[in-house]
């Protein structure tokens, strides 16, 4: 028995060779000399149990039955080349390394398997790797005590939430990645130059379809705790990793690797045109907007696929609502972040010009009474904005939908004061001034403490310098809250969001909106109703039912006069926010007296808020008449 075991354990002479791998394992013998070069095995013990399949990776794999452990055990897998072709192989922050065998993958420096079974299964697409110990970030969204691990010689990761900068240097390029805790990594974005470090690629969240090269390899930059640095004590990842000892792997038959080499050039070629069409519409995209000063990199950009998990695939009992821009649907992200994702529809009125609007502006607004953009998505060519979440949704639900629950003065006049504070935000506080043109109910967003916030800034505009007003040939906006300046001669201003604050005012008071139905019943509009009763003395009357009259009466009265100086016809009486502030903490009769009000609505109310289109009524001082609008 002896001499049988070394008679399987010895190499013959020449290019013949048999075998004998350890355990309960098929003699091997491999021939190749002038007249034929074959590859066989022979079951030495009948009891043995094998099997072959084609696994998660896409890879050929023998397995092995082990009765004592009770489970299959791997002897070998093919092809042996060409193995890291396949996209997201080893998941997220894992590395693959064709010349190991036979596991592929092992985690990036400072990251461990999420799920350390699958992991040792061969499965490591299923949940990847995550970090050993969690980033350290301010609440501003900086740190100082992150670094970089540098892993050398690898393809880089998936580009396709990527960002380029070709204006940084790689030191410049570091330093922008620590100011934003979404970077996970960055990398020389030119390997051509002359040093090799001009521009800038940075990743934000997962590294996807990363693998070791032993030519043409770039170096990637991973960001890491201050703890993990510090384990590393500087030792690169290739001399750090301790890959564990493989076994021998085989080629099996020719038909067998015909049929799959063909797959993976097939899907390789795919995936790196798939690729390198996603980066050149992001960057084309990032390019156009670098003219109007936008940092793309303060504002995340998210892959569709996270998206679509967090949604459930958009599924319809997700979704919250529909707006002129498209749907809006709630989502969960992996780290349990609840979010509201807008997503711009094939058909929208709105289209690219309202999104970069959008992007450029809130990425650069700060403040309570201001929705947060969380994130944007242009992969696939979608245009989707992700929110924060706000649980009570919009202000119009509670005021126009009866059957929710009413809600008292204190958290009316709460809501007022807080939308006071976030108009005057973006027209004096802000880096910009900014103009809204599209302030109404159903973009006031209000969180759990029924805090509002702002939102929809597809339509803002910025004004430059000096200017107090633009004039535009385009008139965008929602009937009832538009100024008659801008419906009729396209002007605007700031005072054209103090027009639509005083409507908004008025309804936060009445319950009702402001919008009529008849030129022969100008009292059904909410502006010439409250003008009426205001110069009868019943301003009161205005006061929503459901509160049952507990109101604070000096401050609903004040409120009334404060939204009634608000829609005065002429844009001059109108007060700035900066008064309006001073005015709603004022004494009533320390106010100016109201001029009449201007309104515009249209002939045939629409059943929903809408966009401006032609035919709009304009009545001033008894005055009607039809216009054509722009």
């Amino acid at each position: 028995m002896g001499r049988f075991h070394q008679a399987m354990a010895q190499r013959t002479v020449g290019r013949d060779r048999t075998e004998r791998p350890a355990g309960p394992r098929p003699l091997v013998r491999f021939v190749n000399d002038d007249r034929e070069a074959t590859y066989s095995q022979v079951v030495t013990d009948e009891s043995i149990v094998s099997r072959v399949v084609v696994n998660q990776s896409g890879l050929i794999q023998h397995s092995l039955w082990s009765r004592e452990a009770g489970q299959w055990n791997i002897s070998w897998y093919a092809p042996t080349s060409g193995k890291c072709d396949a996209v997201g192989l080893c998941g997220a922050y894992g590395v693959c390394n064709a010349d190991d065998s036979p596991a592929l993958c092992q985690c990036l420096p400072g990251f461990v398997p999420s799920n350390q079974r699958k992991w040792d299964s061969w499965n490591w697409a299923a949940g990847g790797c995550v970090r050993r110990t969690n980033l350290t970030c301010t609440s501003n969204g900086t740190t100082t005590e992150d670094g970089f691990a540098t892993v050398g010689s690898v393809k880089l990761p998936m580009s396709s939430n990527a960002v380029v900068d070709m204006s940084l240097s790689l030191e410049e390029c570091e330093a922008k990645c620590l100011e934003n805790c979404s970077c996970t990594a960055y990398a020389s974005a030119n390997i051509s130059s002359v040093d090799g470090k001009k521009g800038c690629v940075m990743w934000a969240d997962e590294l996807l379809d990363i693998s070791k090269v032993s030519s043409s390899g770039q170096d990637l930059h991973v960001r890491l705790s201050a703890a993990d640095l510090a384990s590393r004590n500087g030792r690169s990842i290739w001399s750090r990793i301790s890959w564990p000892l493989a076994l021998t792997a085989m080629y099996v038959g020719g038909v067998s690797f015909t049929i799959y080499l063909t797959c993976v050039i097939r899907r390789y070629w795919s995936g790196r045109k798939r690729r390198r069409r996603e980066l050149q519409y992001a960057n084309s995209f990032r390019n156009e907007q670098s003219d109007e000063g936008a940092n793309y990199f303060d504002l995340p950009i998210m892959d569709f696929a996270t998206i679509e998990a967090a949604t459930e695939n958009f599924s319809s009992t997700n979704k919250l609502g529909q707006g002129g821009y498209g749907p809006v649907y709630k989502g969960i992200l992996g780290d349990s972040r609840e979010i509201a994702v807008k997503r711009l529809a094939k058909t929208s009125l709105q289209g690219s010009e309202e999104f970069k609007n959008e992007v450029i502006l809130i990425a650069k607004l700060q403040n309570r009474n201001l929705v947060q953009l969380l994130g944007c998505c242009i992969e696939r060519k979608e245009r989707m904005l992700i929110y924060e979440y706000m649980v009570n949704k919009s202000l119009d639900s509670f005021l126009f939908e009866k059957q929710i629950s009413p809600f008292d003065w204190q958290t009316r006049y709460r809501i007022i004061l807080g939308i006071t504070r976030g108009l005057l935000y973006l027209h004096h506080d802000s880096r910009l001034r900014i103009i809204h043109r599209d302030l109404k109910a159903s973009n006031i967003l209000l969180d759990k403490d029924m805090n509002p916030k702002i939102s929809d800034f597809g339509m803002a505009r910025i004004l430059a310098g000096d200017e107090t007003n633009i004039n535009t040939k385009k008139v965008v906006g929602t009937y009832g809250y538009m100024s008659p300046e801008y419906a009729l001669d396209g002007i605007f201003s700031l005072k054209s969001d103090v027009y639509s604050f005083g409507v908004l005012v008025l309804e936060i008071i009445s319950g009702k909106k402001n919008r009529g139905s008849s030129p022969f019943s100008p009292q059904l509009n909410l502006v010439s109703h409250a003008w009426s009763l205001w110069i009868e003395r019943k301003a009161l009357e205005l006061v929503d039912e459901s509160m049952n009259y507990t109101v604070a009466v000096n401050e609903v009265l004040n409120c009334i006069k404060v939204g009634l100086l608000c829609v005065q016809e002429c844009p001059e009486d109108r007060p700035l926010m900066s008064s309006v502030i001073l005015m709603l903490g004022s004494d009533i009769a320390t106010l100016p007296e109201p001029k009449q009000p201007g309104f515009v609505t249209r002939l045939s109310p629409p059943e929903v808020d809408e966009p401006v289109d032609k035919h709009i009524l304009y009545v001033s001082n008894n005055l009607t008449s039809s216009l054509t609008g722009r």
